[in-house]
């Protein structure tokens, strides 16, 4: 049996000498404990710093006093003391701290620094910090319940000190630290023992249920606290900025086009501008040079749309432009009706919006009619049985509609001869509708359909695209590659179409034009007609008799035809289903004004030092933009996804992350891969260079942050260690400005520090990084960001946030198509922004350039890439977005400081 009194340990008055002398000891310590806290409360009380107590018999402590205030507290905070339960102040004055007898509350704070996790150590001598505790503030007590058995004191038989010598010892550092007992946080945060505010406790230990007004502040996401710590240099929220920023954003230019997906999506108007769309933004592109000449012209923008465009049509005027987007969802989950708008392409002012809440789904295709100057406007929606409908432009009104077909509708047009005639085609149909105005009046007129009938020749599969002749005769184009002549003929009397029609057409020729599928037809002012292969890449030129004239074949880079416009002259814009617009003709070839990906974007980041950016996503390409020059720099085929990219320092190498655990170091003049390295079997999630360019740290949903040290130019790099200790996958890191510590986030929303020169250790102290300085700011987590988040947030509504270089604003990418504009640093709780629509899908990454003058933000689903300009408190540009504090997304849980 341990303790004195035992057999064999020596006779019985030497036992009993022994433990009076401990009794004595112990009862000296809890009278000193009384009296500091009592003397503490009293200070307190006073608002005056307490002062250090220790026993006057007690040599004094071999180490400093510890401060009573924990260094950096601004001198106008006071501690406040936080009751459990029904506790009062003057019961936690005289009772002892709750515990199994014997046992403290954790180990006394370490000296010379925070502690080192236990647990198995990483290659680069880190150590993982699986279910350990993390040490509060300096100076925090950890209150002792007095022993009550004998045997107590040998528990700490690891001690170097006699027996007699270990009480006083702990005496004196209770002494010396007793005038700090009310540093002591006892709020937790659940990430498994990784919370800074709370020593580790002994089996069946308590923790302390204090806080100190002005220390931390805490959040919670998803019911799950999340504490940061307030830096030494602000001494009170109140005087944060509040309010949203000076600086506002301007879209300056729209990287892509949506060839994938669409049609009815490339015209040319009056002005000799280029109309087209991508995400919610219609697009008016002024080109500049000759025919296959560079590009750079300017760009103009409708931002009128709530969720993504699918259709345009342009009045007969050049000017009007009908543009129907699809149906959404508000940030609630409330879904967004499709509607048509209608407005003038030279002020960008909506003149007219139809069929709101009478259209299902989307906008599929839409027509004016010619012959009557546009006074009409038919619209094909999205649903099942893809409704027509026709409708008076200059009031609104719905003059006509009638279920078309079950299957898929992919082009309406009116006949330039007669408003009374409509054509339909898409899957295996080519519908001719007969169209009764009905006086005008709404609802009152009548639609009726005579089918297209193939008789002796094939019915294809898909009829994509149809265009008038001037001599009346209408033109198809399907997926058998073949070119179909629909002429008019006298209708049968045996067999009469619906409502009486006197005519009806019939196929007349047919000639095969293309391999595959023919997905676009044009008919030039000369009255050639042109023609767009989808497999074969051709762009053919007809003649009367469907005769070709001439042809050319676009590269396959640049994917299939899917649209085709006549410009000035005999120059032709060409939109292709890799998203990009060519421009030039057929004798001469044609050259890329625009280029985008084709698929959901993930990874970006700026230069160091020059306007440019590169990004990569699903599409597998990595793309350097050019953004002074508004043009792709260079791009490559990565063969797997790439989800994440940083520029060295020097700008030489750029790093990117893939979905395969895959990391590559390309050489950005060369394009070529100088390091191919896989670190484990799972997504990379973001790669930073150390702002000196020494290292490289890399995250992935491994839950590891991979280490690497840099050569010089950055062609080498050499494994340095491994960051062990999150316990979900890396989701964003930043360095320190002086290149040694990394601030991280995961999935589970932890907030860790790591000191990567001194062996990739975690820091378990985070109090001691409140005041580190950080070379950049994309942690979605932390004490300068935490206003950015949304009551209710689920945690996963910000994908991305970037600080600008001058520390003035922060940029947020959130799920819901918006990018917003912050204070920095933005520490209030929702705090109010200036928020930016446009993209049409959760945007997935927003970064600043070099020198701040814009920012860069990518759409996920849309494969759009904006780039906005930053204006500041006086500068000029259009009216800046209006203020909006961020709305609440869901009940679940709510932001607590």
């Amino acid at each position: 049996m341990d303790g004195a009194g035992g057999p064999g340990e020596g006779p019985a008055p030497e036992a009993l000498q022994s433990l009076s002398r401990r009794l004595q000891v112990q009862e000296k310590e809890m009278e000193l404990v009384k009296a500091a806290l009592a003397e503490a409360l009293r200070l307190l009380r006073l608002h005056v710093p307490p002062t250090p107590l220790q026993d006057p018999g007690t040599p004094a402590p071999p180490r400093d006093s510890s401060p009573a205030v924990p260094p950096g507290l601004p001198p106008t905070c006071g501690p406040s003391l936080v009751s459990r339960g029904t506790q009062t102040e003057t019961e936690a004055e005289t009772e002892p701290s709750p515990g199994p007898p014997g046992l403290s509350n954790g180990p006394p704070a370490p000296q010379g620094g925070s502690e080192e996790p236990g647990g198995t150590q990483s290659e680069g001598g880190g150590s993982s910090s699986s279910g350990t505790g993390s040490p509060g503030p300096p100076g925090v007590l950890r209150l002792v319940q007095p022993p009550q058995r004998a045997d107590t004191p040998r528990r700490n038989s690891s001690s170097s000190s006699s027996p007699s010598e270990r009480p006083r010892q702990k005496l004196s550092r209770k002494a010396a630290s007793s005038a700090n007992l009310l540093l002591r946080s006892g709020s937790t945060e659940s990430r498994g023992g990784k919370d800074p505010l709370s020593s580790p406790g002994g089996p069946g230990s308590r923790r302390s249920n204090y806080n100190l007004e002005g220390i931390s502040v805490k959040m919670f996401l998803r019911g799950r606290p999340i504490t940061m710590y307030i830096p030494s240099g602000i001494r009170s929220l109140e005087e944060l900025p509040s309010g949203p920023p000076p600086e506002t954003l301007s879209l300056d230019w729209v990287y892509g086009y949506r060839g994938r997906d669409s049609r009815s999506n490339l015209f040319v108007l009056r002005s000799g501008e280029v109309v087209y769309f991508i995400a919610c933004v219609v697009v008016l592109y002024r080109p500049e040079g000759g025919p296959g000449g560079p590009g750079g012209g300017g760009q103009r923008h409708y931002r009128g749309h709530t969720d993504c465009v699918r259709c345009l049509a342009v009045h007969p005027d050049g000017v009007r432009v009908a543009s129907g987007q699809t149906a959404g969802v508000d940030k609630d989950g409330k879904p967004l009706q499709p509607v048509v708008h209608v407005w003038d392409s030279e002020t960008l002012l909506k003149l007219q919006e139809i069929g709101l809440g009478a259209f299902e789904r989307g906008v599929g295709a839409l027509a004016f009619s010619v012959a009557d100057q546009g006074a009409f406007l038919c619209v094909v929606d999205d649903s099942n049985e893809h409704m027509l409908s026709v409708w008076d432009c200059s009031r609104g009104t719905k003059l006509a509609e009638i279920k078309s077909t079950n299957d898929s509708v992919l082009a309406v047009g009116f006949s330039p001869r007669d408003s009374s005639c409509i054509v339909t085609s898409g899957k295996s149909h080519v519908h001719f509708w007969n169209w009764s105005g009905g006086a005008g009046l709404p609802g009152n007129g009548t639609l009726t359909r005579k089918q297209g009938v193939f008789g002796k020749y094939k019915k294809p599969k898909f009829i994509p695209c149809f265009v008038f002749l001037p001599d009346g005769d209408i033109l198809t184009g399907d997926s058998e590659g073949n070119i179909l002549t629909w002429g008019r003929s006298l209708s049968d009397s045996r067999t009469p179409g619906r409502g009486g029609a006197k005519e009806t057409y019939g196929i007349v020729a047919q000639a095969h034009a293309h391999e595959g599928s023919i997905f676009a037809l044009c008919l030039r002012r000369d009255g050639t007609v042109l023609s767009g292969g989808g497999r074969d890449r051709r762009l053919v030129q007809w003649g009367p008799g469907l005769v070709a004239l001439q042809e050319a074949e676009i590269p396959e880079h640049f994917g299939a035809v899917r649209a085709i416009a006549e410009g000035l002259g005999s120059e032709l814009l060409v939109g292709t289903t890799k998203n990009a617009l060519l421009r030039g003709d057929l004798a001469q070839g044609f050259s890329p004004v625009i280029q985008g990906h084709t698929d959901e974007l993930w990874g970006l980041c700026t230069h160091p030092f020059q306007n440019r950016f590169l990004t990569c996503g699903h599409d597998r390409q990595l793309c350097l933009w050019d953004g002074e020059g508004h043009a792709l720099a260079w791009s490559i085929d990565l063969k797997e996804t790439g989800l994440c990219a940083d520029f060295h320092p020097s700008g030489a190498v750029v790093a990117v992350g893939l979905n395969t655990g895959r990391w590559l170091v390309l050489d950005t003049e060369t394009q070529e891969i100088v390091s191919d390295i896989t670190d484990g079997n799972e997504q990379l999630s973001v790669v930073r260079y150390s702002p000196d360019g020494l290292y490289l740290a890399i995250g992935s949903h491994d839950n590891m942050i991979y280490i690497y040290s840099v050569s010089s130019d950055g062609a080498k790099s050499s494994r340095f260690g491994r960051c062990v200790g999150h316990s979900s996958f890396i989701t964003h890191l930043d360095w320190s400005k002086d290149g040694s510590f990394i601030m991280s986030n995961s999935g589970d929303y932890e907030i860790l520090y790591w000191d990567v020169v001194g062996g990739c250790k975690l820091l378990r102290n985070r109090y001691d990084s409140r005041d580190r300085e950080w070379a950049t700011y994309t942690c979605v987590l932390g004490f300068h960001v935490y206003g950015v988040w949304p009551d209710g947030s689920d945690g996963t509504d910000i994908n991305s946030l970037c600080r600008s270089h001058n520390e003035r604003v922060v940029a947020v990418a959130d799920d819901f198509c918006k990018v917003h504009l912050f204070q920095y640093p933005c520490a209030r709780a929702k705090a109010p922004s200036l928020v930016y629509g446009g993209h049409g899908s959760h945007v997935t990454s927003v970064r600043f350039t070099h020198d701040d003058s814009h920012l860069i933000s990518l759409g996920g689903k849309d494969a759009s890439i904006f780039q906005w300009r930053v204006l500041g408190a006086g500068s000029a540009g259009p009216a800046p977005a209006t203020p909006s504090r961020t709305p609440s997304l869901s009940p679940a849980s709510s932001l607590d400081v």
